[in-house]
């Protein structure tokens, strides 16, 4: 696939984009800046914004690491990016993801998917009892 724009290599990078660039790889703890940000990095105030959204959503929290990487696939399947899958994909198998989750994973994904388009198509009322749920 070829891009719609350059991919910006540091050595043309403007300071402002040196300064995320610097800050995924210590986020990570890579040298490798991948194609998405590279990408992004034409337009430096989204880079910024988009890279620390993602810092602070994927940060350690309430959910574990592999979860996060697992629903960040399961909706970038459901999104069809195939970019995503594949990045969250090797994140996912990197934190410990294995065959056997990924199968079940895809299963609940396409489940899911089913019957949201069931519960919309067939127009069915959310039951009292879920409501309030939270």
């Amino acid at each position: 696939m070829t891009s719609a724009f350059p991919l910006i290599d540091e050595t043309a990078a403007s300071p402002e984009v040196k300064a995320v660039f610097d800050d995924i790889r210590q986020t990570r703890g890579t040298d490798y800046i991948n194609n998405f940000w590279r990408a992004l990095a034409n337009d430096p105030a989204t880079l910024k914004r988009i890279w620390g959204s993602l810092k602070e959503v994927m940060a350690p929290g309430a959910l574990d690491p592999l979860v996060k990487e697992m629903l960040y696939l399961a909706v970038s399947i459901t999104n069809g990016c195939a970019y995503c899958s594949h990045s969250h994909g090797v994140a996912a198998k990197g934190k410990g993801m294995t065959e056997a989750m990924f199968a079940e994973l895809m299963a609940i994904v396409g489940m899911a998917n089913q019957t949201n388009k069931l519960a919309d198509g067939y127009r069915v009322p959310v039951d009292e009892r879920f409501e309030n749920l939270f």
